[in-house]
């Protein structure tokens, strides 16, 4: 008897072996009407973005999106059942999350309280009667509402990255990146006038008449214009050497004698032997001017307007209704609020990360999912030494260093080893604002007690219910959240192909970041330190330069362009990242062929999975924002603009010179 259920299990087990791979690609996104070699992008995902509009409570949608929404309904259900269960349950964990869930929930009892949870601590401003007051309070808000217009905080010195240290940052702008404060194009006039409405309209919902909020909004918006000017650009911010000035206490007291820093660092216990490094010297100076400049009503006001903006999406409903329109639709072109529940779950994701993302991963994501993405992963790395070493633009002394770094890369998949304990944090399942106080010290305490140890290698940058992924470069660390190990981008039911050409190429992005315009300029150990020849160097910089060039004059519509300069190093990791994906889905085939599924060849399928990831539509006022602020490119241009370097994409949908998928020779980009 036991030999029959034996040989039945096995041929049970033989038959799941031998069922054949779905072929990974959503053949009903393609629009077969566009072709391949015209505009890929186009071809891979018409078909879905026609049938797919955006949302109203989204300024843009697609693959990101979608996978988004499906992992808050799996939150969902898991916050649902500890709240139900709050009361009972025996984890504390659980207890502590759906007491949070509940209190976000009640938006009854938070609309009843108005303004009320902010009102003693504006009470404490309006009594402010001293310059040294202002300075006093700022300090003391450090650990429970950081307002000031510097930033505070521990991260690893640049130049010793075994050392969290204390950094010292630009702060204090409320509009997504400086130049909206100076920008003249009617884009930007317009968010400017909208701005002062949003501050006065603020202003109003605290008590104040119409007239002194709009003076209140005008001194709020003069007094940032002030810290903008001296503020580094995003692509000043690029480079790590302008961003380390590092000092000790007694220096950044003299470059700042108006704020106690000495009690700033008491109020952290952290030892005044502790180095400093200062993001932006000029910014810091800037703003001890502005202690004796700017009158002290300026800076009640200003410190007014941040506690308010800071809290306005915990308040009630008026509160959360200005933020949003301002927020979302004005900057993004939203025009409806998530769901409640997806606000929550939003929420409890990012202050209660490890206990969320433990239930997680124990509902959706299986070992054998974190097996194969190591098996994915190693043979990239593999591919991406053989490049490094047979790269004949690198010097031998260069290929050695670069291939320690490579060899020295943490890859962490699904989930953190340790999960953190959150018993210090207390939660009163009928206070929502308090439970975001006590959230915020929990979080402020736990990042500030790193300063003066040595890092700790096992945290993760992200949630694992996260659908993203990050390369650090003083880390040295990949990393891929189990949120985002998920079809289309993850696949154990999928033909390689479809995998390799998907969470494959994330994976060499990844990797490919170590080696950037910034990833570059660390080492092995996640040191700033050039460890280029300084002809490899120059030769680095003319391929980041074509690069740079290209995404500068891809047209994105109504003649609007990316900066170059901004994007680079993501475009060079798409760049890098898909040349490696497709040879390390070659070398896994082991010389042999791959099979042709619903009607497309191995090749085609890699690239097709490819630009599936990238499927999204964007709002006009999102489209604008993303390419004065973030470092990717539009996801349909990342497409096209990696695309059209690829010889290998070239080839699988037979391309020609003079298609718009394929660039000139001479001015094809190319990394390794």
């Amino acid at each position: 008897m036991m030999r029959l259920f034996l040989f039945a299990l096995l041929l049970a087990a033989t038959a799941v072996a031998q069922q054949p791979l779905a072929s990974g690609i959503d053949t009903a996104a393609i629009d077969r009407s566009c072709k391949p070699c015209d505009d890929f992008w186009r071809f891979a995902n018409g078909g879905w973005v026609d049938k797919n509009p955006i949302p109203a409570r989204y300024s843009n949608w697609g693959t990101f999106t979608v996978l988004q929404e499906g992992n808050r309904e799996r939150l969902r259900v898991i916050l649902d059942e500890a709240a139900t269960n709050r009361k009972t349950t025996a984890s504390a964990d659980q207890k502590r999350i759906g007491d949070f869930y509940a209190s976000c929930m009640d938006t009854a009892s938070i609309d009843a309280l108005g303004a009320k949870p902010v009102e003693p601590l504006l009470a404490r401003v309006k009594a402010l009667k001293t310059s040294a007051e202002v300075r006093a309070l700022l300090v003391e808000l450090q650990r429970e509402n950081p307002i000031a217009p510097f930033g505070f905080f521990g991260s690893p010195d640049l130049k010793n990255s075994k050392d969290v240290i204390v950094n010292v940052s630009a702060g204090g702008l409320s509009l997504p990146e400086r130049d909206y404060y100076f920008k003249d194009d009617p884009r930007t006039r317009k968010i400017r006038e909208e701005f002062l409405k949003h501050i006065a309209r603020t202003f109003e919902l605290l008590g104040d008449s119409p007239e002194a909020a709009a003076a209140g909004a005008k001194t709020v918006s003069d007094f940032e214009t002030v810290l903008a000017q001296v503020t580094m650009t995003n692509v000043q911010r690029r480079d790590p050497y302008a961003r380390y000035h590092k000092m000790d206490l007694a220096g950044l007291s003299a470059m700042s004698p108006s704020i106690d820093w000495k009690a700033l660092f008491q109020l952290f216990k952290i030892s005044e032997s502790t180095p400093v490094n200062v993001t932006e010297p000029e910014f810091i100076k800037t703003v001890e001017a502005q202690f004796a400049a700017a009158p002290l009503d300026t800076w009640k006001t200003w410190i007014r307007w941040r506690i308010a903006s800071s809290a306005s999406s915990h308040l009630s409903q008026p509160f959360r209704d200005e933020s949003f329109r301002f927020g979302a639709t004005v900057l993004t072109g939203a025009t409806e609020q998530l769901p409640r529940w997806q606000v929550c779950a939003n929420t409890i994701d990012r202050v209660l990360g490890d206990p969320l993302g433990r239930l997680f991963v124990e509902k959706h994501f299986p070992p054998d999912a974190k097996q194969r993405m190591n098996q994915l992963v190693e043979n990239l790395r593999v591919t991406l030494r053989e490049e490094l070493e047979s790269a004949d633009w690198l010097a031998p002394e260069t290929k050695k260093n670069a291939v320690a770094k490579l060899n020295a890369f943490v890859a962490k998949i699904g989930y953190p080893d340790r999960w953190r304990d959150y018993s210090a944090m207390k939660v009163d399942a009928s206070n929502y604002y308090q439970n975001m106080r006590s959230a915020a010290v929990f979080m402020r305490d736990y990042q500030m007690a790193k300063i003066g140890k040595p890092v700790d290698r096992s945290e993760w940058g992200m949630t694992p219910p996260t659908v993203n992924a990050y390369y650090s470069p003083l880390m040295n660390e990949i990393a891929f959240p189990a949120g985002i190990l998920q079809s289309p981008f993850f696949d154990l039911t999928a033909d390689d192909a479809a995998n390799y050409g998907a969470i494959g190429v994330v994976i060499g992005h990844e990797m490919g970041h170590g080696f950037d315009d910034q990833g570059s300029k660390f080492d092995a150990e996640g040191n700033l330190k050039n460890w280029w020849t300084p002809e490899d160097r120059q030769k680095f910089d003319a391929r980041a330069a074509c690069v740079i060039d290209q995404f500068n004059t891809l047209d994105v519509g109504d003649g609007l362009r990316h900066n170059g300069k901004l994007v680079v190093g993501e475009a060079l990791g798409d760049l890098g990242g898909i040349t490696l994906a497709y040879k390390a889905y070659k070398r896994s085939l082991g010389g042999k062929p791959g099979p042709i599924l619903d009607g497309f060849t191995a090749g085609q399928r890699f690239f097709l999975a490819f630009a599936r990831v990238w499927a999204r539509s964007h709002r006009p006022e999102d489209l604008q924002l993303r390419l004065k602020t973030d470092p990717h490119p539009i996801a349909k241009y990342r497409t096209i603009g990696t695309l059209q370097n690829s010889p290998e994409f070239q080839q699988a949908f037979s391309c020609k010179l003079g298609d718009p998928m394929v660039r000139p020779v001479e001015k094809q980009c190319k990394l390794w």
